[in-house]
């Protein structure tokens, strides 16, 4: 009995200690779950993201999952960043350092997901919101109302597909610091509530269709430090609200719409950094004052008008990028030596179209591959240009010439070897051949300022490069990434860009009309519901420096992306051998679709025909080298200096250039090597660039041929000319398929050069 009794309370023991074991491991547990109920959001919140989702179109957030879990594990609501979708960005951010324990969601981060819902209103439910970020998508729709009753500090809605006026209430968040409504489809004005958001230091609402005049009310903003207000469509002159924004570190005002003159108080925005002022719609101005902005790193002032010299810029030491494009600057070239020793400093220099003048200073010559200058269309002195052309420094018609023609050091190593009467080019790919016509090569890659002459007959002048994004080689060429189903598509599918202004130069073309097709075909921009289609590539095209087409849009005109449109332009005249079109980007549209960059002119291909019947036999000036060819084909002349044209030519030939030739000829056949022209001027002589020298020949040696040439010139002149060819003469100028007979010396191709004739 007593041994079972023992038992019996060892057994009891033994249940009793399990059972308080498990008591403790029960309120172990029950305190890890209400730890856990703790840290969850509260359901108010839960509720509100599930609207949220609905609302904008997210389909992957995971509800199984707490939001707040921050769990690597569980990516729906917080996704790893990834080099290969640099633009995605799925974030949810909470606070869960309140002091009951518990967390509430501050961030919402959803960018370059294509979301296509609209902007949610359920956003107000959060009351501990800040910051929403949702740049690239396709949202659609206005801003909701219930967001004016937010804490908001951040917002930003840019590239997306939103529209309507902005709101007012919008001034009823008085919280925010920062505000982008970037590349979007606003309308209307600028409401003067704006005016209430005290605290606003970011303000940018370029790239949209606004209008009317900017309100005095933002003037209260006076903790501005970035405002960005381009290509839109406002009114009136650029308002003098600068003292106001004393705070300012970067202003963009490109294409607003707005007229100068640039106020001079701007001089007092000591602090900026980045200052771009372009495409001012009137009222032109002196180079404003900006000795005060010794900060500056990055200036535009382009398209404004700006007339006279370029002022005192030598504070600006740490300047990297200057671009004064396109106004009517005059002077000498400014004086940036001081700044320029810095290496780091004026990677950029844009002085394109201007009317500087002057030598090209040693110093600007002497940068190498690291730096992009350009001083194309200006009026410098010839002898200051480089005697090469490199990749990087763009001196086309930098210098004035005589006729608006092409001339220069870099030109003259190209001279032109035949008459020209259409020109193909399939712009930005390869050589290829449609319904029997070559279109040539273009697969330079281009560059910041680049003009390099590759071949005679035509070449171009790239200028500008892309900003706020990482600039590459690969830049000014795109290729098509998606199959092109249009008749002819190897001309689409790659294309030539720029970031300013491209100019496509055809050279050594025969006088008269002609007619020019450009081929265009948008490959970048999309056309689906996604932030890839938000886009709008607005650009000029100018002919023979005459505007033909005022904001163009490829979208518009095909109409829709990966469609041809070709634009005919009639009637283009020749005069001087050449024909130039360029494409010029006027800062209008957008440039942040579907990246950083994307913006400016965009040319698949190019065709000039002629409008005027031409004989299939080319005719060329053949200048022979060979002294005993000269001499013999000029002692054969007994009779009327009329012999020396090719009979088969009858009255089609220039009796100018002919007088030309002949003179030249005289020339080379001097018997004094010293006193011949060598090669490069001989090609000026007959291209008309260089006077041709009246020639003193000893008469014991040349007789009276100088008489003859001067008698058979009168008569050319006096329009009298006739003779009869004599049986056996020898002409120097002839067709291209006549064998040379004129010399039993032997003559080889490095001395016989084919010379254009008109």
């Amino acid at each position: 009995m007593k041994m079972a009794i023992r038992v019996g309370v060892g057994v009891w023991k033994t249940i009793m200690n399990l059972n308080l074991a498990m008591i403790l491991v029960h309120c172990s547990f029950g305190s890890v779950k209400v730890q856990a109920l703790s840290t969850r959001l509260p359901d108010t919140e839960v509720q509100a993201l599930r609207e949220i989702a609905t609302q904008i179109g997210k389909k992957d957030w995971d509800f199984k999952v707490d939001p707040c879990l921050n769990d690597t594990t569980h990516t729906s609501w917080a996704t790893p960043k990834s080099a290969d979708r640099p633009l995605f960005n799925n974030t949810l951010i909470c606070n869960c350092s309140f002091p009951d324990g518990s967390c509430h969601v501050t961030n919402i981060i959803l960018t370059g997901q294509d979301l296509a819902g609209v902007l949610p209103p359920s956003i107000a439910k959060l009351p501990y919101l800040t910051q929403i970020n949702f740049p690239r998508n396709f949202l659609s729709g206005n801003i909701p109302s219930e967001w004016a009753s937010t804490k908001l500090e951040f917002m930003s809605v840019s590239v997306n597909n939103l529209s309507g006026p902005i709101p007012a209430f919008l001034g009823n968040i008085i919280t925010l610091r920062y505000l982008s409504l970037e590349t979007n489809m606003f309308t209307g004005t600028v409401p003067p509530e704006l005016g209430k958001l005290v605290n606003l230091q970011n303000l940018i609402i370029s790239a949209n269709n606004l209008t009317g005049v900017l309100p005095v009310d933002l003037t209260n903003l006076t903790k501005l430090t970035e405002l960005r207000i381009s290509s839109n469509n406002f009114t009136g002159r650029i308002p003098d609200f600068f003292r106001s924004w004393s705070q300012l570190i970067k202003l963009e005002i490109q294409a607003s719409g707005l007229q100068g003159p640039i106020p001079s108080s701007l001089s007092v925005l000591s602090n900026l950094t980045e200052l771009r002022i372009s495409d001012l719609n009137e009222g032109g101005s002196v180079f404003p004052n900006l000795t005060n902005m010794k900060s500056m790193k990055r200036l535009m002032l382009r398209s404004c008008s700006l007339s006279g010299p370029i002022t005192d810029l030598t504070a600006m030491t740490r300047l990297n990028i200057l671009d004064l494009s396109f106004n009517k600057l005059e002077g000498s070239f400014p004086d940036l030596k001081a700044i320029a020793l810095d290496p780091n400093n004026l990677q950029y220099l844009y002085l394109t179209s201007n009317l500087l003048n002057g030598p090209i200073p040693d110093w600007i010559k002497s940068k190498d591959n690291r730096y992009q200058i350009d001083v194309s269309y200006n009026n410098f002195s010839k002898d200051s240009q480089p005697t090469t052309c490199s990749a990087y420094q763009n001196v086309f018609k930098s210098s004035s010439a005589l006729n608006n023609s092409l001339s220069g050091p870099c030109l003259e190593k190209y001279p032109c070897t035949k008459v020209q009467y259409s020109l193909h080019i399939n712009c930005g790919g390869g050589a290829t051949t449609i319904g029997g016509v070559k279109f040539e090569d273009d697969t330079d890659l281009g560059g910041g300022a680049k003009f390099v002459p590759v071949r005679p007959n035509w070449g171009t002048s790239s200028t500008g490069f892309f900003w706020d994004t990482n600039v590459t080689s690969t830049d000014y060429i795109a290729n098509n990434a998606s199959i092109l189903g249009m008749e002819n598509s190897q001309l689409y599918t790659n294309v030539r860009l720029s970031p300013l202004s491209l100019t496509y130069y055809a050279n050594c073309l025969a006088d008269g009309n002609y007619t020019v097709k450009l081929h265009f075909a948008e490959i970048i921009i999309r056309g689906n519901r996604s932030f890839f289609s938000v886009g709008r590539r607005i650009f000029d095209v100018y002919i023979q420096e005459k505007l033909v087409w005022k904001d163009f849009d490829i979208v518009k005109e095909a109409p829709g992306v990966d469609k041809v449109v070709i634009k005919v332009t009639n009637a283009v005249q020749v005069t001087n051998k050449t024909l130039e079109i360029r494409f010029h980007w006027s800062g209008k549209g957008t440039t942040a679709s579907p990246r950083r960059g994307i913006y400016g002119p965009l040319i698949s291909a190019i065709s000039i025909e002629p409008e005027f019947k031409h004989s299939k036999t080319k005719k060329y000036i053949v200048v022979g080298v060979s002294i005993g060819a000269l001499v013999l084909c000029l002692l054969l002349i007994f009779g009327n200096l009329l012999e020396l044209v090719d009979p088969r030519l009858g009255s089609d030939f220039s009796k100018k250039e002919a007088i030309r030739m002949i003179k030249v000829a005289l020339l080379c056949a001097n018997p004094t090597a010293t006193l011949r022209p060598i090669m490069s001027e001989v090609v000026s002589m007959l291209e008309g660039r260089t006077a041709v020298e009246e020639v003193v020949l000893d008469p014991s040696i040349h007789g009276d041929e100088m008489t003859r040439l001067r008698a058979f010139e009168e008569q050319f002149d006096h329009s009298t000319a006739q003779g009869s060819s004599a049986s056996g003469s020898h002409s120097l100028i002839r067709s291209s398929d006549a064998p040379w007979t004129g010399s039993s010396v032997a003559t080889t191709s490095s001395e016989l050069y084919k010379v254009y004739s008109s």
